[in-house]
């Protein structure tokens, strides 16, 4: 599909809010939506112009608000509809841009779609999830939830066994209860979920960060359902909220590109390799020098063709669902990482903490849904103040404990310290701000997948290589041409064609 992106989208860089642990303003130990108000200047200060906030919707809390009970309300332990309004006019006229984390998928089992659907007597919910039949049928290949009501049959579950699955209908229906897409069920489920877009769009909200969204239509094994419920979807959009981003996690940027997102996350599980640079027993980033790219570089390569080489792919340094970056990498190492991050396509997405190095925090008891998770949801590090600065509230009132070491790293200390890695991704911003050819849209061309890592990033008017040399070892580059514009970690030279750069160093060359 031909369009043209949100324009704001182009010099977009991402900063994810995981609320519950941001910044609480009424001392009962989780964030809230004042808290976010209050820490937009920071946020803009950085130099991120976006916000990502996971979901802040009515709910149980059974997984940390991705089991929605209304969407059409603000969680009150967050808030109001009126302050979320307000939230987004904050960060509006500061020239700021919101996503919203939208959970098409399922629901939790307290949504009242979903009590409706329990009934034995037919009504307009009825068709709203999967069912089957008979309660002595499962879904196959699918979990489920049985036994709990008067209607005879299974309930299939997206995740956990109380996120019953939405019914978008079934690509290839095969059993009698199994609905096609074009039933009157599914078809009621796409346009609430429409309802509920238009909803937050009007309120303010900039787009979406759309949870499983290669997941809705059943029996998909090639995502063609998926794609065309997407670009249904897309029509929508475009002609109500030409401007509305969307982002998807999927994992394959081919697929979800081509069902009308403007961008698709790289995530820690499938087939991109993503973690063989950060997440694994010899990470490409650290200085050991042991690692590989090379399969990231393949597949990374493989999605841009495949998405039209429109560079709309994002790499999170991290998120809510995998461990943070400071537990495998540390110092110049996450730095040079961060050079890494904020010289490729795609809008890069900053998880909360994750610029003054927060670390995961190890051996705590599940929280919400969180499980081996818990430990990168930690209550953000503001100062060396009460609760790190992020609560009044008494330490066991806590959402989560926080990081108790004494050398836990703090954002006040980081930005008075022009050496901090914050003080470091700020400048970094900044060189991306500068220079179109860093930005979302412009070209990459890999010149190398080994130690050091080279690629070219190019606009229609500008061209910059990018030398990223994670190991302890010092390296040579051979056919460079330009001026160096940026160096992090050690120190490089450009001398008779050939750049010469310390170890856990990166360098911008621009031709």
């Amino acid at each position: 599909m031909n369009r043209k992106q949100p324009e704001w989208l182009d010099n977009a860089v991402f900063y994810e809010i995981y609320p519950q642990s941001f910044n609480d303003t009424n001392s009962d130990g989780i964030g809230d939506f004042q808290g976010i108000i209050e820490k937009l200047d920071y946020i803009k200060e950085l130099g991120c112009n976006a916000i990502w906030i996971n979901p802040c919707f009515d709910s149980p809390f059974g997984d940390a608000g991705y089991d929605v009970s209304d969407y059409y309300r603000a969680a009150p332990r967050y808030g109001t509809n009126e302050d979320l309004k307000r939230l987004f006019d904050e960060a509006h006229s500061r020239g700021m841009h919101v996503l919203l984390d939208l959970v098409p998928g399922h629901t939790s089992v307290e949504h009242k779609w979903f009590r409706e659907s329990m009934k034995a007597e037919k009504n307009e919910y009825t068709d709203r999830y999967v069912w089957t039949d008979s309660i002595w049928e499962e879904p196959q290949g699918m979990g489920c939830i049985r036994g709990i009501s008067d209607r005879d049959g299974s309930c299939a579950v997206n995740f956990f066994s109380h996120q019953p699955a939405l019914n978008y209908g079934f690509y290839k229906p095969d059993r009698p209860w199994q609905q096609s897409m074009d039933d009157e069920g599914p078809k009621a489920t796409l346009e609430e979920l429409k309802n509920i877009m238009r909803f937050w769009l009007k309120m303010g909200c900039d787009g979406f960060r759309v949870d499983m969204a290669g997941s809705l239509v059943k029996h998909d094994d090639e995502s063609k359902g998926t794609i065309k419920l997407w670009q249904n979807v897309r029509e929508f959009l475009d002609r109500e909220f030409p401007e509305a981003a969307m982002v998807s996690e999927w994992g394959e940027p081919d697929k979800s590109i081509q069902g009308g997102f403007h961008m698709d996350f790289l995530l820690h599980f499938g087939p991109s390799h993503y973690n063989d640079l950060f997440r694994c027993e010899e990470p490409y980033f650290s200085s050991r020098g042991k690692g590989s790219a090379l399969e990231f570089v393949k597949k990374y390569i493989e999605n841009y063709e495949k998405s039209d080489r429109k560079g709309l792919i994002c790499i999170p340094s991290g998120n809510h669902d995998m461990y943070r970056l400071a537990r495998s990498l540390s110092g110049d190492e996450l730095k040079v990482a961060f050079a890494f991050l904020l010289s490729m396509p795609g809008a890069p997405f900053i998880y909360y903490g994750d610029e003054i190095g927060m670390r995961y925090v190890e051996n705590l008891t599940s929280v919400e849904g969180g499980y081996g998770r818990t430990g990168s949801r930690s209550p953000m590090q503001w100062d060396k103040g009460v609760n790190a600065g992020f609560s009044t509230a008494p330490a066991e009132k806590l959402y989560i404990p926080l990081d108790s070491s004494d050398d836990r790293p703090d954002a006040e200390s980081q930005i008075a310290d022009e050496k901090s890695l914050r003080s470091e991704i700020k400048r970094l911003i900044a060189v991306r701000m500068r220079n179109e050819a860093l930005q979302s849209c412009g070209e990459i061309e890999f010149i190398s997948d080994g130690y050091p890592l080279v690629y070219k990033r190019k606009s229609d008017a500008q061209t910059i290589t990018v030398i990223i040399n994670p190991s302890a070892e010092k390296c040579t580059v051979e056919g460079v041409k330009g001026k160096i514009i940026y160096t992090v970690g050690g120190s490089a030279e450009i001398k008779d064609g050939s750049c010469f750069a310390d170890g856990t160093t990166a360098v911008y060359i621009e031709e």
